[in-house]
């Protein structure tokens, strides 16, 4: 039984490797590939523009016209569209001859009521504008929701900011309210809570209730790193728990969000980092500092150039990089500074590349541009 079992273990293994593939646009030679997780190449360079992948798909030009491309390099549209844009909920759209469709990988069209602008779909929803206000567009071409509010800002997890006047609230994919449009500001949404504004109060909404916090003129999102975000009293920063209580007093001039026990912090001029007590763990040496990633690394700035520690504040790469973050595509959205799933984005001497944690470049090899990783099974 336990030979049956393990040789299920390693067959689930194999299935899991072989379908979950991860590629990254990269640039050589004035042209367009994908390369994976070892630095070959999937789609060697060919195209003038071209896209990240999203999900099985990506964007790519030839000629003067856009298509869409699946992981093997293949035409799933053929290049005959003015522009094409991400790949979401089954549809993408495609703009020709003047006018914007959703179309699913068969080139089959989606029939709306769409008559004003076009939206892109993300994870089954899009945006419905008419007479200047917005609602919800499902994938069958259906509204979710009749145009209702004046703004309805991106979903994070599932739920949206919504403004009607100068009044926020928040959504779910519904169209349902999740929060009562009555604040003057309200941040995205996170489990722990949401950040917002009434009147001159600051605090935290958890449970449709505003946890007020004591003195504060500014409070950021939280993330799921931490039970802590920060906030800011008299120009001072620090960090407060989702019930409105400053954990760490405002003593610091800026911070960032902690991750894997720690966050970077200013003091003075210079950047260290603290822990979830507000104690100094890592002493202000740094001109910048990033949050540490999953892989236990985090970037830090010395002069010009970024290099990577650990959690000690041992030096693990040397400070020989930049990790300017955005990208190149035009279609960029890949703002990750520092590792990302084992792998750090990082430009030397006029090249983009990717650093293993060891400070190895990925593959040996160095590109006009790279972009992030992205998993292509979704």
């Amino acid at each position: 039984m336990k030979t049956k079992h393990l040789l299920l273990v390693i067959l689930l293994q194999s299935i899991f490797s072989i379908n979950a593939q991860e590629l990254a646009l990269v640039r050589e030679n004035d042209l367009f590939g994908y390369i994976n997780k070892s630095g070959e190449y999937v789609i060697k360079p060919q195209f003038q523009k071209a896209a990240s992948f999203s999900g099985k798909y990506a964007a790519a030009l030839q000629g003067d016209k856009w298509g869409l491309i699946d992981t093997s390099g293949d035409w799933v549209l053929q290049p005959e569209y003015d522009k094409v844009k991400d790949f979401n909920s089954g549809y993408v759209l495609v703009l020709k001859d003047d006018q914007w469709n959703y179309v699913n990988p068969s080139g089959e069209k989606l029939k709306t009521p769409v008559t004003e602008k076009y939206y892109d779909f993300e994870d089954g929803v899009a945006l419905y504008r008419s007479n200047k206000k917005l609602g919800l567009l499902g994938t069958d071409g259906q509204l979710i929701l009749e145009p209702t509010y004046d703004v309805i800002k991106p979903f994070v997890n599932g739920y949206a900011r919504v403004r009607n006047d100068d009044n926020w609230g928040m959504i779910d994919k519904e169209g349902n309210i999740f929060i009562p449009l009555e604040y003057d500001e309200l941040g995205d949404y996170n489990s722990k809570g949401v950040g917002a504004r009434k009147g001159e109060s600051f605090g935290i909404v958890v449970d449709k209730q505003l946890n007020i916090i004591s003195g504060a003129d500014k409070v950021w999102d939280f993330t799921d790193d931490s039970d802590l975000t920060y906030a800011r009293s008299d120009k001072q920063m620090g960090f407060v728990n989702n019930k409105g209580e400053w954990v760490i007093k405002p003593t610091f001039k800026k911070v960032r969000a902690f991750n894997n026990g720690l966050a970077p912090a200013v003091n003075e001029k210079l950047w260290g980092y603290i822990n979830e007590k507000g104690e100094k763990v890592v002493d202000d040496i740094y001109r910048d500092a990033e949050t540490f990633s999953a892989s236990g690394l985090a970037p830090v700035k010395e002069k010009k150039l970024w290099g990577f520690i650990d959690e000690s504040g041992k030096t693990i790469i040397a400070a020989e990089y930049d990790i300017t973050a955005g990208g190149f595509s035009i279609f960029s959205k890949n703002n990750i500074k520092g590792f990302h799933n084992g792998l750090a984005r990082v430009k030397k001497d006029k090249e983009w590349g990717f650093l293993d944690t060891d400070g190895k470049p990925l593959g040996g090899k160095w590109y006009q541009n790279v972009e992030l990783f992205v998993d292509t099974t979704k």
